[in-house]
Order: C-alpha cells, then structure tokens, then sequence
C-alpha cells in the first residue's frame, strides 16, 4: 500500500474541558493548545485560511468544548473553524456533515469517551471519506485524548493504571484505521498508565505502543515518520523483540510478566520511524 499523503497529530490530552474515557469531567485547559500545538495544526493545513471542522462525537459537554475550540481558532486568526455535534450513526449520514468533510482541509476529534467514536462512526460513509482523503490528499486528522486513542486500528477503551498489568484488565477494541500497528494511549504520565500500554503491546506485539503525556502530542508523516510536539514527553513501547511473555496461558485477573519490551522515551523534536522502527535524536526544537 502506498504511503498516505495525509497527516496525523495525535495530543496526548489536557485540552478540553470535557470527559475522559471514564466519563468524567476532565480539569483541563486549551491555552498552551492555542499557543502552541493548536498552531501547529495550522500550519500543517494552510495557517489562518484553513477550513478545519471540529467534531465533538466524543465528549458529554459538547457545546461547550466546540464553543472553545472556535474562540482559540480565532484567537489565533483562522474564522474558518466550524463545529460539528454529531451525537449518533444517524447524525453520520447527515448530506451536509458529508459535504462539510469533503470541502475541510483537516478535522479535530475532541476528547471524551474514545468507544462513542468507534461506536457511532465504524463503517458509516463519513468516516470512509476521511480514510480515502487521509490516503490520498493532503488532508489532517488531529485528535486529543479520546480523539486521539481512537486514531490507530487497535483501541484501548477502557483499564484502570493501577490494576493494568493484570491480565483481562485491558480492554482493546477497533479503532479508525488511519494508521494499522500502532496503539495510542493517552494522559501518559499524568496518569500512571505504563501498565496499560504495556499489557496492549504484550497482547498485539506487531503494535508500536505510543505513550502521550499531556501538553503533548505527535505528527504522523507518511504514515511512518513520528514528531514530537508540545512541551512534554512521548513513550514509545516497541513489543518486536519481546522474547516472554505469559499473557496467553494466564487465566484472568493473574499477573503478566514481559521479557525485553524496549522503551524509549521522546521529548519535543525527537522523531522515530515506525516501520523501521528507529529512533532519531534530533535536537530542533519545534512546536
């Protein structure tokens, strides 16, 4: 398959004031998103004139959230931000969010509750159009914190840090498939979930395990070339080499023990490349 000509930026959360996959009210704000990777995505269209839509599927407060995304676009001199508050599978088919998505330079999927998004968009017409102009145009999908995890095929949906390298506390379902072999987990640091990533590469080891803390996020070029973004730091779990594990024969609810799961950690201006599998010590520092 041919590389898609789109891009990424997945944002490790600490963005909306809005739910998290739990469903509860999340203390957040956007200002480093407005000065720092909220710009980013910007540029990554076409700056100020960029046509991006918001959409708010995941979150429990969306009004609100679409209220501020559109306030920090325009603080930052782009008025072509719309919102969109698709609430079910119904609203997908909607003629005027279809049209909407094949004129916008790039979309942003705010943060709430990651299996809303799979749930309601998995096989519909909307989420087919922007797989074919992720593929094929130069066409942004941004996400932060639900947005962001629901990127990749697989998706962790649901685990709580402190019981994650149990077997069974993990739960994994699909995703959106803009990007095969990779698991996007989010609120990384903040929230202590090394365990959780951990046992989703130890179950899917053909999967790259991206960690994104807060105030964080990565762009995806090529579908293969990864850039650290924002102020804070990216884990990367790669399960390749991983030479034991017991996850396949422990009943549930026993503990999973890993041999040779390599680590790096990422901080702004670092890249990797995914399929090779290649860290890059790159010292620019860019937003």
């Amino acid at each position: 398959m041919e590389a898609p000509k789109g891009k990424l930026i997945a944002i490790g959360g600490n963005v909306d004031i809005g739910t998290d996959e739990k469903g509860s009210v999340a203390d957040s704000s956007i200002h480093f998103f407005e000065f720092g990777i909220l710009q980013r995505i910007l540029s990554e269209m076409k700056g100020r004139e960029s046509v991006i839509e918001v959409i708010t599927t995941a979150s429990l407060i969306p009004e609100e959230i679409g209220q501020s995304y559109l306030e920090a676009f325009a603080r930052l001199g782009c008025h072509t931000a719309n919102v969109m508050h698709i609430k079910n599978r119904l609203d997908t088919a909607n003629p005027e969010y279809l049209e909407r998505i094949q004129k916008a330079d790039g979309v942003l999927f705010t943060g709430g509750n990651q299996l809303r998004l799979s749930s309601i968009y998995g096989g519909t017409e909307i989420l087919c159009t922007m797989q074919r102009r992720y593929q094929t145009e130069n066409f942004l999908i941004a996400g932060t914190s639900a947005g962001a995890m629901a990127m990749s095929s697989t998706m962790i949906y649901e685990g709580e840090s402190s019981e994650a390298l149990f077997k069974g506390e993990v739960k994994i379902s699909t995703g959106f498939d803009f990007i095969s072999n990779v698991i996007i987990d989010t609120h990384f640091i903040t929230r202590g979930r090394f365990g959780r990533l951990a046992q989703s590469v130890a179950s899917n080891p053909a999967c790259i395990g991206l960690g994104l803390g807060e105030d964080t996020g990565v762009l995806i070029t090529n579908g293969n070339h990864l850039e650290t973004i924002g102020s804070g730091l990216v884990l990367i779990f790669d399960g390749h080499e991983m030479k034991h594990t017991n996850i396949a024969e422990l009943p549930e609810g026993f503990p999973i023990s890993i041999e040779h799961l390599i680590v790096h950690v990422l901080a702004k201006g670092n890249s990797y490349l995914l399929r090779e599998r290649a860290f890059i010590p790159t010292t620019e520092l860019s937003v």
